[in-house]
């Protein structure tokens, strides 16, 4: 089998979009890491997003380059990592890109605002509030047809979405990822 993956994949979208979730099916599909970029916030982050205030720039960006570093660097142990982060707009995704020096792929998972709302009502313990869902979805720039993204819609299982992914980037009948 032949895998068209780079070594690093992020999955991308507003928050409850499925991130965390089908990043690490899909990491233990390529018998990769999976790196959550929610554990990659600082304290401040978590507690301006707890207390339902949306980040400016000035807070993502070295919360991004930590990602990035933290990929490389899992990379190179582990050959293939799976990470989660929002990469919201364009230059959130050039500039991981741009940090880790390599091939990225970013999933962008990708459904209506009412069925991401319904799961974050239904999910416990996150410090994302539903409250900030709408400014996601009005800081979202969908990816354009020259970046390195492919899109998903969640409204089917995370094992069939990791299904479909791995069905995407695979050609040949056997061998390893």
């Amino acid at each position: 089998m032949q895998s068209r993956l780079p070594r690093i994949l992020i999955m991308m979208g507003v928050s409850g979009s499925g991130k965390t979730t089908v990043g690490r099916l899909l990491a233990q599909q390529l018998d990769g890491r999976f790196i959550d970029g929610d554990d990659l916030h600082p304290p401040e982050n978590v507690a301006k997003m707890s207390a339902g205030n949306a980040l400016t720039d000035m807070d993502r960006w070295p919360w991004l380059e930590t990602i990035a570093q933290t990929l490389v660097a899992e990379a190179a142990v582990h050959g293939r990592v799976v990470g989660a982060c929002s990469a919201l707009r364009r230059r959130y995704r050039e500039h991981l890109l741009t940090s880790a020096g390599e091939d990225i792929r970013f999933i962008h998972l990708a459904g209506s605002q009412q069925l991401i709302s319904d799961r974050m009502a239904e999910r416990a313990g996150h410090f994302m509030p539903a409250t900030l869902l709408a400014s996601q979805f009005a800081t979202l720039e969908p990816p354009e047809p020259d970046e390195p993204v492919e899109t998903h819609d969640i409204g089917v299982p995370p094992a069939d979405i990791v299904a479909r992914i791995v069905q995407a980037n695979v050609s040949g009948a056997s061998g390893a990822l």
